[in-house]
């Protein structure tokens, strides 16, 4: 913890809550960080908000190459630092969301990464929906953000039908606020993320109308779908039941209801084209 308040000390830094600057501090959660991601010699990981590198240090020392995206010019001057010696860690400075895995060189890589809670939900779809999707996930995140992620039918939601409509996520283990400088307000919990193929029944045309009718779905989510899909789709009811029933829902169901596999069956039985 003194290296790192020294750091910050040299370079000035003081953690930004609105980017979410959250440094680890707790061995022991780092230590299980890596253990999870299962890091071999020959791995590609990509660091997201590696701060003044932490983790970035344990990375280095397992794989064949960091590739560390630091959004705050200072704090890569601090990282910089902080790994100097490490030979096989590159740092790019710049927001993650304005980069593609093909702007990175990235081919068969891992994501091993303290995450800032503001671009979670953001980040993990974009990487999952990227053409080239990293083959493991291993995030801290907010706590509360994991356990909706992993949630399950009856008790689904859009953020989880989403991501797991792309790949199976875990929560590891929770984090305590303390394992943090400066403190967060909030725990956090270790997610593994790992993408799986698409639904070999749906094809690629049908990915826009399968999320557009499940964003209309869950957007008024204590409705019946009977009610949210036909005032959603501009639907008359009857045509919306006879989908439902013929997808095996019941149109008194609520979209937290639904598993992967009802969306998919909804997808294939609505008859209608979907535009972006």
């Amino acid at each position: 913890m003194e290296s790192i308040r020294k750091i910050m000390k040299k370079y000035g830094i003081t953690p930004s809550r609105r980017l979410g600057q959250n440094f680890l501090i707790d061995k022991k959660v780092l230590r299980k960080i890596i253990k999870v991601a299962d890091l071999k010699a020959d791995d590609v990981v990509l660091e997201i908000g590696p701060g003044i590198g932490s983790i970035t240090k344990e990375l280095a020392k397992r794989a064949k190459e960091v590739i560390a995206v630091e959004k705050d010019p200072k704090m890569t001057e601090a990282l910089k630092e902080n790994i100097k010696g490490a030979k096989n860690v590159k740092i790019l400075t710049g927001d993650i969301l304005k980069f593609k895995s093909s702007d990175l060189g990235l081919q068969t890589f891992k994501v091993v990464a303290n995450i800032p809670y503001y671009l979670t939900s953001h980040l993990i779809r974009k990487l999952l929906e990227a053409e080239n999707p990293p083959e493991l996930m291993v995030l801290v995140i907010q706590k509360e953000v994991a356990q909706r992620i992993c949630a399950k039918a009856p008790k689904m939601n859009l953020l989880a039908t989403s991501i797991q409509f792309y790949a199976r996520p875990k929560i590891v283990s929770y984090v305590s606020r303390n394992s943090f400088l400066p403190k967060p307000r909030i725990d956090s919990a270790i997610i593994k993320i790992k993408p799986r193929p698409l639904p070999s029944s749906l094809s690629k045309s049908d990915l826009n109308k399968f999320f557009g009718i499940l964003k209309t779905g869950f957007s008024q989510p204590r409705k019946q779908l009977l009610n949210s899909l036909s005032q959603g789709l501009n639907l008359d009811k009857e045509t919306i039941r006879i989908r439902l029933l013929e997808s095996g829902i019941q149109p008194s169901q609520r979209p937290e209801s639904l598993k992967i596999k009802d969306w998919i069956n909804l997808t294939k039985c609505c008859k209608l084209k979907w535009r972006n």
